[in-house]
């Protein structure tokens, strides 16, 4: 499998960039389907037809074939794999910079496309473990590889545009629901839920692979032609200096952006988790039942465009802005949202329902987007794709707070006879509280002590070290074929690109209705 090799994958100077950006693309279009997943929710608590009794335990549940399992027992799947997503990009953050991004890529293929493929396994013979197993832990170190193969590739194309590359593919991890989504819809209707995770699952296993064999890294010492890097404004939380990996931990700043990106996530996760069902439940007296399903669909699919627009805006934004400022507006705005959203349903408002969650997965997508550049400016540029891989931990808990915190607050509130248009209005409450809690960690943002900045030498010895890890001297080890290029950059960036306009068509198509 040498073809998989950092050293093998090395471009000549006849390589066109632009041929990466449809390779992460594919990649994160398929990850990014992990935002849709509760479009499976409902028929994997229908597989029997039997409810379970009060007698029948959690562990029970676990292995029983005789009765169906409740709606939180499948969505902790989703929280499974967001933990395990946050866990592999810290630990295989290293690994990838010596293995290289093709490698990662293709093993993500097989996590995450193979793990689809046991859930199957697992809605066949209605054995819950094995769907924890096959999209929690398998998938999500998939999704955990394929998260960051293309963002440390993109930023070593992209020297002159970090922020244009490193969104474009985080754009595609939003927006793999998009397109994920109605797709599986489809294909439950016609094949039924289990068949789908098959499907499905070879699906992105050949679409990752092609992203991941699309993958080069410059050669040694490349930058593009003509770029000369030009000196930032300084400011005050902008440093020049540098924090090594294994000291950044140490920093108060650190833990507060730890507290930062998981508050935030914990937010919107929250309500991805259970985009469809809970639409369904708070508008049904709104829509014909008949249309109820594929609308709540449209809603799930509106959410991702949402979390793509977000990416690229709020991103943007930030570079005027500043980051702590651009936080502070996620966690004010976000917090008068949420406690907004639940006199919007009670009241069958279900247009400005819709519009007040767009907004905020503008804002969940956005902080995605951003939190890259806030960790360059507070610890410098030297490590912080390393540490970046480290902050991802926030986001493995928060795939556990939002989705558990929503899900059993909503099974509590209907064993208390609350009607379940209004179940989710506690759980809107005490995550507009998480952001109150996020708005004070921002506030006390600083700047890094200047006895965690590494020295001159010190950083001297570092950059050192990062050259020698790049395979010593990568020198270009693949010959460009110019006039076959020519012809494929068009078409990669046609059918990375036809998807997503379907995507966004479909989103439009279906949701439009919800404004009419």
């Amino acid at each position: 499998m040498s073809i998989l090799d950092r050293e093998n994958i090395v471009a000549d100077k006849s390589f066109n960039r632009w041929m990466v950006p449809p390779a992460a693309l594919f990649i994160h279009l398929s990850i990014g389907m992990i935002y849709g997943v509760s479009i499976f929710w409902v028929q994997l608590t229908q597989l029997i037809g039997k409810e379970c009794g009060p007698d029948v335990t959690f562990v029970q549940r676990i292995f029983t074939t005789s009765c169906d399992w409740i709606r939180s027992d499948v969505v902790l799947t989703f929280a499974i794999a967001i933990v395990f997503l946050g866990m592999s990009a810290a630990v295989f953050g290293h690994w990838l910079e010596k293995a290289g991004p093709r490698k990662a890529g293709f093993a993500a293929a097989i996590a995450w496309g193979g793990g689809l493929m046991i859930t199957s396994l697992g809605a066949s013979f209605h054995q819950l473990w094995l769907i924890w197993l096959g999209m929690g832990v398998i998938g999500g170190i998939g999704l955990g590889l394929g998260y960051i193969s293309p963002v440390s590739t993109l930023i070593k194309w992209f020297p002159d545009r970090r922020g244009l590359a490193t969104g474009m593919a985080i754009m595609g991890f939003g927006g793999g629901a998009m397109i994920g989504m109605p797709l599986g819809d489809s294909l439950i209707s016609a094949y039924g839920v289990s068949n789908t995770f098959f499907i499905m699952g070879c699906i992105y296993v050949v679409s990752m692979s092609i992203g991941a064999f699309g993958y080069r890294v410059p050669a040694e010492g490349w930058k593009p032609e003509g770029w000369k890097p030009v000196e930032k404004k300084s400011s005050t939380l902008i440093s020049t200096n540098h924090v090594h990996v294994n000291v950044a931990h140490k920093t108060p700043q650190f833990w507060l952006l730890w507290g930062v990106l998981c508050l935030n996530v914990s937010a919107g996760i929250g309500v991805l988790a259970v985009a469809k069902p809970m639409f369904q439940e708070i508008a049904k007296s709104s829509f014909d039942p008949l249309i109820i399903g594929a609308v709540a669909t449209g809603f799930g699919a509106l959410l991702s465009f949402a979390n793509i627009i977000g990416r690229i805006f709020w991103a943007s934004s930030s570079d005027f802005l500043g980051r702590k400022l651009t936080y502070a507006i996620f966690f004010s705005l976000g917090t008068a949202l949420y406690l907004s959203a639940p006199w919007a349903g009670i009241n069958q408002y279900i247009a400005t329902f819709v519009l007040i969650n767009l907004v905020i997965l503008t804002m969940y997508g956005g902080g995605f987007a951003t939190i890259p550049a806030y960790l360059a400016d507070i610890f410098g540029t030297q490590h912080v794709g390393a540490i970046h891989g480290r902050l991802l931990t926030a986001w493995s808990l928060a795939g556990i707070i939002g989705p558990m915190l929503i899900s059993y607050l909503r099974e509590y509130q209907l064993s208390i006879g609350i009607p379940p248009d209004q179940a989710y209005n506690s759980s809107f409450k005490i995550l507009a509280l998480l952001l109150v809690l996020g708005f004070i960690l921002n506030l006390l943002i600083k700047p890094v002590n200047k006895k965690f900045h590494m020295s001159e030498q010190e950083l001297k010895v570092e950059k050192n070290i990062a050259a020698n890890q790049k395979t010593e001297t990568l020198r270009s080890s693949v010959t460009t074929n110019v006039a076959l290029q020519k012809i494929l950059l068009p078409i990669a960036w046609l059918v990375v690109g036809i998807p997503i306009a379907w995507g966004i068509l479909n989103a439009l198509q279906k949701g439009i209705i919800i404004f009419l």
